[in-house]
């Protein structure tokens, strides 16, 4: 399990290095003469119809509609090892997390609330600052080197899940379209069927993967935002037969990892992160959109991970994890702040249907707030981290 567990957290920082150069190259071909070939990429209309069934849309919503549904598998997936077998499925060691990620949800949106009230448009992107990107805050980890206790490391991970799974609800929840009843049906019957042939024991992903498309489809069309197929698909795909020996799971969360890391999440970052710079004064960066969803990340995000973990410490229903100090916590509940693909699929749902142009663009704030908690949460662990030396040293202890 720890190998895996290396394996994930690799391949996590990895795909966070990628994430930041397709954001600087999003930004740089934003900002140059070549801005509108990113535009008319992104525009590009792709059509797809089967009989009467038609599915019309510029490349950037197939992008966010279609290819973040396959990332929502993958998180679906993680979710579900890590509850029944991963380093959260003790409920003892589920509670230190779980406490951070509900504040660092909460505290987030509040702040943004308080920065755009009145303001009946910039209130729907409340939820932006309340996810954290965990590709991202895994590679400003992997900065450290060694010196980062394991300890360390899960706990950041397992409060990006929760956060996760408090984003699926709340996109679930508050960022629907008018509902079709037809297209909720015929999606409620293939959720049926995938739900059947987990408790007949079905194994081969073939039909679970049809099913899944046909219910992406059913949500595009229902109201509800199609990536959530993704998550409800990957509940239903078995974790292992009855013998122990296959395990559809982890095979398809295997398979679909690198591509989701290494070519989804970067074409999602150089779509959605094209900002063009001309002209952006003070008064842009003072919106109440952007500053409440910078603040949120920066100033939310900490404090709410930290008083809530710390919380639970202090009163003690938990232990601090071993290896931990308070500098530490900090220092993670600043790399929470990181809200980079989450958030920006968020704002994507928030202000997609806005309607014209609008005197604000979200997308500047999620920068400001990810790139401010990136540094100081580097800077903190930078200084309250063992040196390289000390860290070896405990490390061959742990070992033998």
């Amino acid at each position: 399990m720890l190998n895996a567990l290396r394996d994930f957290l690799r391949l996590e920082s990895a795909s966070g290095m990628l994430l930041i150069a397709a954001t600087a190259l999003a930004l740089v071909v934003a900002n140059s003469p070549l801005e509108w070939v990113h535009q008319a990429l992104i525009d590009l209309p792709v059509e797809v119809r089967v009989g009467p069934l038609l599915i019309a849309k510029p490349l950037l919503l197939w992008v966010n509609d279609g290819l973040m549904a396959v990332f929502f598998l993958l998180v679906g997936l993680e979710l579900k090892r890590e509850f029944f077998e991963g380093e959260i499925a003790d409920p003892r060691q589920a509670i230190l997390p779980a406490a951070g990620a509900i504040g660092g949800m909460a505290v987030p949106a509040l702040v943004y609330l308080a920065f755009n009230r009145g303001d009946a448009t910039a209130m729907q992107g409340w939820a932006i600052p309340a996810a954290t990107d965990i590709a991202f805050a895994m590679a400003v980890m992997t900065l450290l080197g060694n010196r980062v206790p394991v300890a360390l490391r899960v706990l950041l991970v397992s409060i990006a899940i929760f956060d996760d799974l408090g984003a699926i609800i709340i996109i679930a929840l508050f960022y629907t379209d008018q509902l079709s009843l037809m297209a909720l049906a015929v999606s409620g019957g293939g959720l049926l069927l995938l739900v059947a042939m987990n408790r007949g024991g079905v194994m081969e992903r073939t039909p679970y993967l049809l099913v899944g498309i046909v219910m992406w489809v059913a949500l595009l069309k229902s109201g509800v935002h199609a990536t959530l197929a993704g998550v409800l698909l990957a509940m239903c795909i078995p974790i292992r037969d009855s013998e122990k020996t296959i395990s559809p799971l982890h095979d398809l969360e295997h398979d679909l990892h690198t591509a989701v890391a290494f070519g989804i999440l970067p074409l999602f970052a150089f779509a959605n992160a094209g900002i063009s710079l001309l002209g952006v004064g003070v008064a842009d960066l003072l919106h109440g959109v952007p500053l409440g969803v910078a603040a949120g990340l920066f100033v939310g995000k900490q404090v709410g991970v930290f008083l809530a973990c710390g919380l639970c410490v202090v009163t003690g229903l938990v232990r601090m994890p071993t290896g931990m100090s308070w500098a530490h916590l900090y220092g993670v509940s600043l790399l929470c702040g990181i809200g980079f693909t989450m958030s920006l699929f968020i704002a994507s749902l928030a202000f997609e249907h806005r309607g014209g142009y609008l005197l604000f663009d979200e997308r500047l704030g999620i920068l400001v707030g990810s790139l401010l908690s990136a540094v100081a949460g580097y800077l903190v662990l930078r200084f309250s981290l063992p040196s390289e030396a000390e860290s070896g040293q405990a490390a061959d202890r742990e070992e033998t």
